[in-house]
């Protein structure tokens, strides 16, 4: 809902701020997702233990709020118009599918981790 007293300088200015906000976390958790497999291919088995934590923690934020970032609730407050991508900087067919795709990425990510730390050299 809009506030009928800010400016809509103001308020596109809000919504500008939270938008780059969720997009740098968006970049990060995705990053780390993308970083997964790698970091088993590697032997990094602590980095990915640590990027595992990372984006289940950010799994517990979305589950407690049924689903949504947090920040898609604070930018709903300063626009009207809510296509997928209307709180962060991504293409249209990627916001709408960001969970589907970076979950299935994730999950095969943690396949391939204990796959790997399964048929690691054992001293």
């Amino acid at each position: 809902m809009l506030h009928a007293h800010d400016s809509t300088a103001v308020l596109a200015d809000t919504l500008l701020r939270i938008k780059l906000l969720h997009t740098a976390i968006w970049a990060v958790m995705a990053a780390s997702i993308l970083a997964l497999p790698w970091t088993a291919w590697f032997g990094q088995f602590r980095w990915a233990f640590w990027l595992s934590a990372l984006i289940l923690g950010e799994c517990i934020v979305l589950g407690i709020n049924h689903g949504r970032c947090p920040l898609t609730d604070m930018a709903a407050r300063y626009t009207d118009q809510q296509p997928c991508n209307f709180d962060i900087y991504l293409p249209l067919w990627l916001a709408c599918n960001n969970k589907r795709i970076f979950g299935s990425l994730f999950v095969a990510g943690e396949f391939f981790v204990l796959w790997r730390w399964a048929r690691r050299p054992r001293p």
